[in-house]
């Protein structure tokens, strides 16, 4: 070992330079030679480890070497045999100088850390890409347990780093942080907010990717394509990108979706405002008018007949027409769209079908009609829709009734 330390020392010595000198060149020789072997066996580790690599993933079913390969891990772990080798042989090149040798190891140790981290990290953005590719876990928030743990990775890492550059044991170091942990708490208060969130949206399964959830704090409303840490990155229906807190998932208030695109049904609720002072009694002649109507015809003709009795039986003076029982034009136009929507091809006939009265309104009494598409896609369903508000719309007048809207103000022009 000596003679190696000492392989130019000599030599100079020879030629006339003093010790100081000698040394130095000494040093600086050994250094160069050491860099180019350095170099020469990174290059050559480095492809003996990739090729390997890349040939063992090709033969092998799994898709996680191939991952492996991608995200540069076999690279980054052949760095690692030159880095042995320089801690192990430049005490060699320092020998004459001892106090150079401390800070260079030193610097060495902090490069093998952060090597370090790189590794863990590239295996973990791996772990991150086989398991998007799992049907299982294609909607879990992945993203926000690797950054989590590279989080924690990286605060391990610098705190190691600092306990070597300022000669301290890391368990001291870490007692010593352990009182500043108040500053650090705050430091990170939205880090660990946004973890525990995560976590929480994680095992409540509130929200996956691929949910449509509408959130208007945020101004969300679409489809969630990306779950991390931090945010939750929602892609609108306009195709504008919101980014919202993952905290506020569970602080703040918002609708998912999921549950109605996982039933038999997308649900209708819509009213049609009638205007109050056409709703009326039916006389004979308007009964036997609207039995023209074949979808209210047997409703007509058994209610009529159950009135008829109901007024004989019990002596009902008919000579006005508010007396005893009576259809109104509202009730049959009310059974015409039930039956409407019921016999409707669109409609889930499992789930409910209603239609009915809310309260009078200033504008008008609200006829609300309530179901459920069986076809949930967002086009079709305000197809279905429509469809079914104009026919409705359509048939309002049929039945003396009026839908309510407001007056148009004609001003009169100037000729």
């Amino acid at each position: 070992m000596t003679r190696i330390q000492h392989f130019f020392y000599d030599y100079f010595l020879s030629v006339g330079m003093s010790e100081v000198t000698a040394k130095w060149i000494n040093m600086l020789c050994l250094l160069v030679i050491l860099s180019i072997f350095l170099f020469i066996t990174d290059r050559i580790t480095r492809k003996i480890i990739i090729k390997f690599s890349e040939a063992f993933s090709q033969r092998t079913k799994t898709n996680f070497d191939n991952l492996l390969v991608s995200h540069r891990a076999p690279r980054r772990i052949a760095h690692l045999v030159p880095l042995i080798l320089t801690i192990n042989l430049f005490p060699i090149v320092f020998h004459d100088f001892p106090h150079f040798e401390k800070y260079v190891l030193m610097l060495i140790k902090v490069y093998g850390i952060i090597l370090i981290i790189w590794i863990i990290r590239s295996v973990l953005n791996t772990l991150e890409s086989y398991f998007k590719t799992l049907p299982r876990l294609k909607d879990k928030p992945i993203d926000s347990y690797i950054q989590v743990t590279m989080l924690f990775i990286w605060t391990i890492g610098i705190a190691t780093i600092l306990a070597i550059l300022i000669n301290l044991s890391f368990l001291k170091f870490f007692t010593t942080l352990g009182a500043a942990s108040a500053i650090i708490l705050l430091i990170f208060k939205d880090t660990i907010l946004g973890f525990v969130a995560s976590i929480q949206v994680a095992i409540n399964d509130s929200v996956r990717i691929g949910d449509w959830i509408t959130m208007e704090k945020y101004g969300a409303d679409g489809s969630v394509i990306e779950i991390s840490l931090n945010t939750v990155k929602v892609q609108n229906f306009d195709m504008t990108i919101t980014n919202i807190p993952t905290f506020a998932l569970i602080s703040d208030a918002y609708k998912n979706w999921r549950g109605m695109q996982a039933s038999g049904g997308r649900r209708i609720k819509r009213s049609i405002l009638i205007k109050a002072t056409s709703i009326s009694y039916l006389n004979d002649s308007d009964i036997e008018r609207l039995k023209g109507i074949q979808l209210v015809k047997p409703y007509l003709e058994t209610r009529q007949k159950d009135i008829v009795t109901h007024n004989h039986a019990y002596d009902i003076d008919k000579s006005v027409l508010i007396n005893g029982r009576n259809l109104t034009n509202i009730g049959v136009f009310r059974k015409y769209i039930q039956t409407y929507i019921e016999n409707h091809s669109a409609i889930n006939k499992d789930m409910t079908i209603m239609v009915r009265q809310l309260e009078p309104t200033p504008e008008g009494l609200p006829l609300e009609i309530y179901c459920f598409s069986s076809d949930k896609r967002w086009e079709n369903y305000e197809y279905i829709i429509a469809d079914i508000f104009d026919h409705a719309l359509a048939a309002v007048p049929y039945f003396g009734l009026e839908v309510f809207e407001y007056p148009t103000k004609l001003k009169a022009k100037n000729v």
